[in-house]
């Protein structure tokens, strides 16, 4: 067992048992405590114990930042959640005929703004925003720099916004 190893061990077992405790009182859930607390030692295991003077308050202060990082990591998450949920057309059925009906109208408009667009913006456009292919990939297939595969594309788009603002 490497010396590593044997420190982080006698660090687990001197501080996991006050670590689960100090989490407990703080998120009030054993298995969310026992999460953090391993979360803590996978952190301890990737840091140079020999540098550490004092690995009480260290383990401490982690474990304090981690509850702070927690904390506000579900205020974020609330935000989002109470935002979506006050959404105008939440509860709206998806599968509405009119929301398909729609979508198929603005489907068929961008296709025929695609088949407006010169043969090589198109193709550009297409390898970029359909089928993911890098910047880089498509400027060297083309033979020209990547600034002029953005300006194709940046056309495009503009092309395709206006078709479908002047369509609905």
């Amino acid at each position: 067992m490497s010396e590593a190893r044997a420190k982080l061990e006698a660090l687990g077992t001197a501080f996991r048992p006050a670590l689960v405790a100090f989490f407990v009182r703080r998120v009030r859930s054993t298995a969310e405590a026992e999460d953090m607390t391993q979360e803590i030692f996978m952190r301890l295991a990737d840091a140079d114990l020999d540098k550490i003077e004092r690995p009480e308050a260290y383990l401490f202060t982690m474990a304090s930042n981690l509850v702070r990082d927690r904390a506000r990591r579900d205020r974020v998450q609330e935000s989002v959640k109470e935002d979506y949920a006050h959404q105008p057309g939440l509860g709206i059925e998806y599968l509405d005929p009119h929301r398909i009906a729609e979508g198929q109208g603005m489907l068929r408009v961008l296709e025929v703004g695609l088949a407006e667009l010169p043969e090589r913006t198109r193709h550009i456009f297409i390898l970029y925003r359909v089928e993911n292919i890098a910047l880089k990939t498509i400027a060297a297939e083309f033979g020209i720099t990547v600034s002029a595969v953005e300006k194709h594309v940046r056309r495009a788009m503009r092309y395709l916004v206006e078709r479908l603002g002047r369509e609905a």
